[in-house]
C-alpha cells in the first residue's frame, strides 16, 4: 500500500533531475517504476491531475504582466478571440461589473518585447490595454501540500519580498522553457523527449534545469579529449579528392543556405540563381558556417557539438568530429592550418587541425581568478593572424595568435588575455580587427584596442544593440558602422574615427540583421522581432533615410539578406518551414526569383565572406 499524499508532495518538490526520474522517485516511495507511471497515468486520464510539469516564478524566466481592456459588451467575444490568438497571451477571462471587463496575462522574453505585444494588441483591438506589472511579489508556496496538518510538508506562509532578479536566457534556454509546457511525458526517460523538443543533448537539459533550480546535478556533463578523439570520422583522406570543381558554376559566387527546418544545406549558384546540390547536415546547425581562404571548404558547427568539414568543389564531406556537448561556433585561421571551436558545455576551446579535423588541443576557459566561463563566440582576426574568443561569464577577451606579423606560423598557440571593465555580450570588429566594439549587459558599450590591450573609448549605446550584425561603409569621407537593435525599432550609426553616434534611424521595429554590399548604395534591415517581421526596409547609406521597403510574403518572417558577389542581387530568407529564398534586384527592389526552401535561416556567399566584405558579418 502506498501513501498517495506523500506521493504528490514528493512529486511536487523533490522531482529527481536524472535520466530516469520516475525510477528514482519510485524507489523513495517503495514502488516500482512501472507502478508509479501507471498511477500517474490513471490520475492524469481521470482528471485528478492536469500534468506533471514545471512552474516558473513570474518575471524570473522572462517577463509578464497582468493587463486589461475596457471592451464594449457587444464586442467582448470578438475582442477576446483576437487577444487569445496572440501567442504571447497565456490566458484571458471576462470580469463582470467592472469598467475593465477583459483581463489577460501576457509574457515575453524581455520588457521591450512585452511592450511591443501590448502595443500590437492595442492596434489590433482599437483599445488601450491597462498594464499592471508586478510591483512586489508574495512568496506563496506554489506547491499544493496534501500532507496532514502538522506534517513537515505543511504549506509555508506567504511573505512579501522584493522581486527576484530575472535569469538571463539564450535561444537554447528558451526552447527548453517551452518544451515542458504540456507536461513531462509519462515514460521511463522523459528528459530525452524534452531534449528532442528543445533540440539539445539530454545531459545539457539536466544541467540547465539544475542551474535554474540553483542546485547542481550529480555530475556536470563533460566531453574530454578522449571522447573528442573517439568521435573523429574521416570520410575522405587529405588529397584524395580532385582539386577542381565538379560543376560549371563560379566557385567564388556560390552560396551555402542553412535550411534549419529539415537540417539540410543547399549549395546555390549565385549567377544562375539555382541550386547546385542539397545535402543533410548535423542536427541544429549553427547559422554561421566558415570558409577556407580559397573558398573550397566550408566548416560547420552544430549546437550539439559536431564540427564538419565539407568540400564544396566535390560536394562531399571530408571529416567530422564532436568537440563538446553544446557548441557556439567555429573560426578558421586565414593561413589555413587551424579550426577553433568555442563551447558553452563544457567550458572549453577546442583547437583542431583543419586538414582532417583531428584534435590538436583542448583549452580550459578560466579567468585570471580561476572562474570558468562559457564561450560566446570565436572569430578569426585575419589581419592580426590570430583568433579572438569572446567570453560570456568573465570580463576578459582572449586573443590567440597563430602566426607572427610576417605570417610565419607560431610553434604554440597561447591565449593573450585582455582585461575588460565589464562582460561584453556582443562584439563588432573594425575591418583591421584592431578595435572591438562591445555592448555590455549593464547598458552602453566600449571600444577595446587590441594593440594596446585596453579600453580606449566609451560608446553611447542605448537599448539592446546587436553589434554582431553591424556593417561599415564610407560616408562623407569617414568610415561609419551601423547596427540594428534587438529591443527597439532603430539603427544606430557610429563614427569609426572618434566613436560618436552619427545618427539613429527609426525602423519598423526591433531587428536582428543589417546587410549591404560595396556596390550598392543601400543597406537592408529587417524587423523580425516585431509585428512587422514580414517587411524589410531599405536605407540610403549617405542620407541615412529609409528609401524603400519590401514584403516578400505578408505575415511571414523575412530576414537575413545576403548579396551576390557583384552586389547586383539581394537574397532574402523567408524563415518558415515552407519558406523560400526570394531574390531581388538590388537597384530596382523588384523580385527576380523565388526558390522554395525549408526554413532558410541564413545564406552565405563565398566571395563576400572570404574577402571580408564590409557589408556582411565575418
Amino acid at each position: 500500500m502506498y501513501d498517495e499524499l506523500n506521493l504528490y508532495d514528493t512529486l511536487q518538490r523533490d522531482f529527481p533531475l536524472q535520466p530516469r526520474p520516475y525510477q528514482a522517485l519510485a524507489g523513495k516511495l517503495r514502488l516500482c517504476e512501472h507502478a508509479l507511471l501507471s498511477l500517474l497515468a490513471r490520475d492524469l486520464s481521470s482528471g485528478r491531475i492536469s500534468r506533471v510539469g514545471a512552474v516558473f516564478a513570474p518575471n524570473v524566466i522572462g517577463v509578464s504582466t497582468l493587463a486589461a481592456l475596457s471592451v464594449p459588451p457587444a464586442q467582448l467575444d470578438r475582442v477576446a478571440a483576437r487577444v487569445s490568438a496572440c501567442s504571447a497571451v497565456s490566458h484571458n477571462y471576462a470580469r463582470s461589473g467592472h469598467p475593465y471587463n477583459l483581463w489577460f496575462v501576457a509574457g515575453a522574453r524581455e520588457r521591450r518585447m512585452l511592450d511591443v505585444t501590448l502595443a500590437s494588441i492595442g492596434d489590433m483591438t482599437g483599445l488601450a490595454p491597462l498594464d499592471l506589472p508586478m510591483a512586489r511579489e508574495y512568496h506563496i508556496d506554489l506547491g499544493f501540500p496534501l500532507a496532514r496538518p502538522g506534517s513537515a510538508r505543511a504549506r509555508r506562509p506567504a511573505s512579501a519580498a522584493a522581486p527576484t532578479a530575472p535569469v538571463a536566457l539564450d535561444d537554447d534556454d528558451w526552447r527548453l522553457v517551452a518544451a515542458p509546457e504540456a507536461g513531462l511525458p509519462l515514460t521511463t526517460r522523459p528528459f530525452h523527449a524534452l531534449a528532442a523538443q528543445a533540440r539539445m543533448p539530454m545531459p545539457q537539459v539536466l544541467e540547465r534545469l539544475a542551474r535554474w533550480l540553483r542546485t547542481a546535478p550529480a555530475a556536470t556533463p563533460q566531453w574530454h579529449a578522449e571522447a573528442i578523439r573517439a568521435s573523429h570520422i574521416v570520410h575522405h583522406a587529405s588529397g584524395s579528392l580532385p582539386a577542381r570543381p565538379v560543376f560549371s558554376a563560379d566557385p567564388q559566387n556560390l552560396f551555402v543556405v542553412v535550411e534549419a527546418g529539415s537540417h539540410h544545406m543547399t549549395v546555390l549558384d549565385g549567377d544562375r540563381l539555382a541550386p547546385v546540390h542539397r545535402f543533410a547536415t548535423r542536427f541544429a546547425l549553427h547559422g554561421g558556417p566558415k570558409f577556407s581562404r580559397d573558398g573550397r571548404y566550408v566548416y560547420m558547427a552544430s549546437r550539439d557539438g559536431w564540427v564538419s568539414k565539407y568540400d564544396l568543389w566535390n560536394l562531399a564531406y571530408v571529416a567530422e568530429i564532436r568537440v563538446g556537448v553544446n557548441t557556439r561556433n567555429v573560426a578558421v585561421s586565414d593561413d589555413g592550418p587551424w579550426v577553433l571551436a568555442g563551447n558553452t558545455l563544457p567550458r572549453t576551446l577546442v583547437l583542431l587541425h583543419a586538414e582532417d579535423l583531428s584534435l590538436a588541443r583542448v583549452i580550459d576557459v578560466r579567468g585570471r581568478d580561476g572562474e570558468a566561463s562559457r564561450v560566446s563566440a570565436v572569430y578569426d582576426a585575419a589581419p592580426r593572424h590570430s583568433f579572438i574568443a569572446a567570453l560570456k561569464d568573465i570580463a576578459e577577451v582572449w586573443e590567440i595568435p597563430y602566426a607572427d606579423a610576417a605570417g610565419a606560423q607560431l610553434p604554440a598557440l597561447a591565449p593573450r588575455v585582455v582585461a575588460l571593465d565589464d562582460v561584453l555580450d556582443d562584439f563588432f570588429f573594425d575591418q583591421s580587427y584592431r578595435h572591438i566594439l562591445g555592448a555590455s549587459r549593464k547598458g552602453g558599450g566600449q571600444v577595446i584596442d587590441l594593440q594596446q590591450g585596453r579600453k580606449v573609448a566609451a560608446l553611447a549605446l542605448g537599448g539592446m544593440p546587436h553589434l554582431g550584425s553591424g556593417i561599415t561603409w564610407q560616408r562623407d569621407g569617414r568610415e561609419v558602422m551601423a547596427s540594428p537593435d534587438l529591443g527597439q525599432g532603430r539603427i544606430t550609426v557610429i563614427d569609426m574615427q572618434d566613436w560618436h553616434t552619427v545618427a539613429t534611424i527609426p525602423t519598423n521595429g526591433p531587428g536582428f540583421f543589417l546587410r549591404s554590399h560595396e556596390n550598392t548604395p543601400c543597406a537592408w534591415a529587417d524587423a523580425m522581432m516585431s509585428p512587422k517581421r514580414d517587411t524589410l526596409q531599405v536605407i540610403d547609406k549617405q542620407s541615412l533615410r529609409v528609401v524603400g521597403s519590401i514584403t516578400p510574403s505578408p505575415g511571414r518572417t523575412a530576414a537575413h539578406v545576403e548579396f551576390t558577389r557583384d552586389g547586383r542581387y539581394a537574397l532574402v530568407s523567408l524563415m518558415e518551414r515552407d519558406g523560400a529564398i526570394v531574390v531581388y534586384d538590388a537597384a530596382t527592389l523588384q523580385e527576380v526569383k523565388r526558390l522554395p526552401m525549408d526554413k532558410p535561416i541564413g545564406k552565405y556567399n563565398v566571395f563576400n565572406k572570404t574577402t571580408r566584405s564590409a557589408g556582411t558579418s565575418h
